[in-house]
């Protein structure tokens, strides 16, 4: 069977994690940060998990990530 490519703009922006998800970063925060609040910011620096129900979709993305 052919090896299945990767799509490279979604393996630059997701890690795997050790038990097999994906880890993404947070958006909202590129610009008009001066009304955002401290908190807020600061929780945005902190990387999340993707959700369940995009995991196969993004699995089929990256196969071998």
């Amino acid at each position: 069977m052919p090896k299945i490519k990767t799509k490279r703009a979604a393996a630059k922006r997701l890690k795997r994690t050790a038990s097999g998800k994906l880890k993404r970063r947070s958006g909202w925060k590129r610009h008009k940060l001066e009304s955002k609040p401290p908190k807020r910011k600061r929780q945005l620096r902190k990387a999340l998990l993707v959700a369940k129900v995009d995991q196969p979709r993004l699995d089929a993305l990256v196969p071998y990530l």
